[in-house]
């Protein structure tokens, strides 16, 4: 078996919520903004946010779209809006994607993926306004599974000014959230974007994070071979190979833009 290193709940949420200090003063901003799903990760960045800053300088953002999103998550995320005492706007984004999809020139009406990260991408228009708007810094809400496998969206949500939980993966997050005594039902919900109707992040990807996060640790925490890997988590070799596909494939996500480098 590969397992991940249990970690210290305590002295992860003190690093995390020390880094967000320290980024908010240096970039000479008056808090952050957080866009509030009702989700795992969001809630526990809202969370460390509010713990490392006071209440009084974090504002959330809740953009639900009311044609795909499940009113639990909204109730979720105002319950911890509430709990934390985030003063919090609700933003129905649906008649923004609709405006920007049905006129599109290019409309591809069965591409709902593309559809999908027009959501990702407008909720981080409107995290932006607030931002520039208010003097603050845009907290993004990835852990390290996300961010390594690249499911995350360009310029969507995977554009922000900081990531508390970065160096996190999935199911070491759910152990901080516990540690923080967020509710269960956010504790425990499956993790999805929510860019369409019925999606699911492990229905999407077809592995659950239980799987995933230790392929990642085996292979890029302690070097393993792929073989190694799959015996050790007990999945077939292919499964190994397409996390590691993954990782490859997404790395334009992490990085700057090409530059075409001309030596006249």
């Amino acid at each position: 078996m590969i397992q991940l290193p249990k970690i210290d709940a305590v002295k992860a949420a003190e690093i995390i919520k020390s880094f967000i200090k320290v980024k908010v003063e240096e970039a000479g901003c008056e808090g952050v903004v957080v866009g509030l799903s009702g989700g795992l990760d969001s809630s526990v960045t809202a969370c460390l946010c509010v713990k490392a800053l006071g209440n009084a300088r974090v504002k959330g953002l809740i953009m639900p779209d009311s044609q795909v999103t499940p009113h639990e998550d909204v109730d979720d995320a105002l319950k911890l809006a509430e709990m934390f005492g985030i003063e919090h706007k609700i933003v129905d984004i649906s008649p923004m994607v609709k405006q920007i999809v049905e006129n599109h020139p290019y409309r591809s009406p069965s591409n709902i993926v593309a559809e999908g990260n027009v959501r990702a991408r407008i909720r981080m228009i409107l995290l932006y306004y607030v931002a520039n708007a208010y003097n603050l810094l845009v907290a993004g809400t990835g852990d390290r599974s996300e961010i390594m496998i690249g499911y995350f969206t360009k310029y969507g949500d995977g554009g922000v000014d900081i990531l508390p939980l970065g160096s996190l993966y999935k199911t070491q997050v759910r152990e901080l959230a516990r540690h923080l005594g967020l509710p269960p039902q956010i504790v425990e919900k499956p993790s999805s974007p929510r860019l369409w109707k019925g999606q699911t992040a492990e229905g999407e990807l077809g592995l659950s994070y239980d799987v995933i996060d230790p392929i990642l640790h085996g292979l890029y925490d302690l070097g393993l071979p792929l073989e190694e890997v799959a015996e050790r988590v007990d999945v077939k070799i292919d499964v190994v190979e397409k996390i590691k596909f993954m990782v490859e494939r997404s790395a334009h996500k992490k990085a700057l833009p090409p530059v075409a480098k001309l030596n006249l």
